[in-house]
């Protein structure tokens, strides 16, 4: 239990689908160890036994999900948030009803203001057929405030190369990366946010950092911006962290004071923590699958606008397009290309 009068203000298991609070809406850990690929994509293993098409149990360490060639996520809505994509391994097919399109990993991150309403599709192509295709990613949904609930979609992708990346080293020699997946990290430029989001206003102080410290590493998590921020912690990998002298073992998260530093020190096989940070926007939420409004008569209004227009129509052939065997790339509706590196 955590101590209130310590840094810790609340601490909760990790499950599948982590506990999020205000601005954030949802956060996914994805851990599959998929094997080798058959040469179209897919899995080298047999199915048998798998729902297929509903595939959420683990077997044999990997998820199909909702794929039944190529693991991931067909064609689906979204509507009042935005979706936050982040790959530490493996690849993602994006493909949506703007028209845009991109393959991404390898550090990547991909952010999608859903608005007014988007289809999109998130296929996890397995492209080594020699060797097992690891993914780690984790999908982050933020919330918009009302008054952009009903923007225009928008889709960017923020490339690996570009991320900011702080790397301390402490007295022992024992090294902290922090990823600023999203965010102000002290003197290193953040990449820009979508216009629309949550995060492109400065006061909402909203970060997302992966850290990432080796076997007693130590470093001080510097105070939050806006001291009405909550600051979540989600040990996700490790042994543990200990905050200022408190202990939580890895499986857990825990919300922190914002408005102070925090030492942090990692446990003997070191750690893996990813923390969610912003301030509460403190609108109503109504929420019914993939729809995120302020009321339920607005949910109902989604449900209407998505049967009368499926949000614009779904330009792919078909409702799980990947990229056959692409490096990483980008194109946005206007067909504009951005090609990452040529190793990608």
């Amino acid at each position: 239990m955590a101590d209130p009068t310590g840094p810790i203000l609340q601490t909760f298991p990790l499950g599948t689908q982590w506990p999020t609070i205000d601005p954030f809406l949802f956060c996914a850990h994805h851990l599959d160890g998929y094997p080798a690929g058959d040469g179209n994509l897919g899995p080298n293993a047999s199915l048998s036994g798998r729902q297929i098409g509903s595939d959420f149990a683990g077997i044999d360490g990997w998820n199909m999900y909702h794929g039944d060639r190529v693991p991931g996520f067909p064609q689906h809505p979204h509507r009042g948030f935005e979706t936050i994509t982040y790959l530490r391994s493996g690849l993602c097919d994006h493909t949506d009803s703007l028209g845009a399109a991109a393959r991404f990993g390898k550090g990547d991150t991909q952010w999608l203001t859903a608005g007014k309403g988007v289809v999109h599709a998130e296929m996890f192509p397995l492209v080594n057929n020699d060797l097992p295709n690891p993914l780690e990613l984790f999908q982050i949904w933020l919330n918009l405030p009302a008054a952009n609930k009903m923007v225009d979609p928008y889709f960017t992708m923020h490339w690996s190369d570009d991320t900011p990346r702080l790397v301390d080293t402490n007295s022992g020699g024992a090294t902290t990366t922090v990823t600023a997946v999203a965010g102000e990290l002290a003197n290193l430029e953040a990449q820009t946010p979508p216009p629309d989001s949550w995060a492109s206003n400065a006061e909402a102080d909203v970060a997302i950092w992966h850290i990432s410290m080796e076997p007693s590493a130590s470093w001080q998590l510097p105070a939050a911006v806006n001291a009405e921020s909550i600051r979540t912690l989600y040990v996700f990998s490790g042994s543990t962290l200990e905050i200022e002298g408190e202990i939580i073992a890895a499986g857990n998260g825990a919300v922190v004071l914002p408005d102070q530093p925090l030492q942090l020190v990692a446990g003997v096989d070191g750690v893996e923590v990813m923390m969610l940070q912003g301030r509460p926007i403190g609108e109503p939420v109504a929420r019914y699958g993939p729809f995120v409004m302020n009321t339920e008569d607005e949910i109902r209004a989604a449900f209407d606008d998505y049967r009368a227009t499926e949000f614009g129509g779904w330009p792919w052939p078909t409702n799980d397009p990947d990229h056959g065997h692409a490096k990483r790339f980008a194109r946005h509706g206007d067909s504009a290309t951005d090609t990452v590196s040529p190793n990608g």
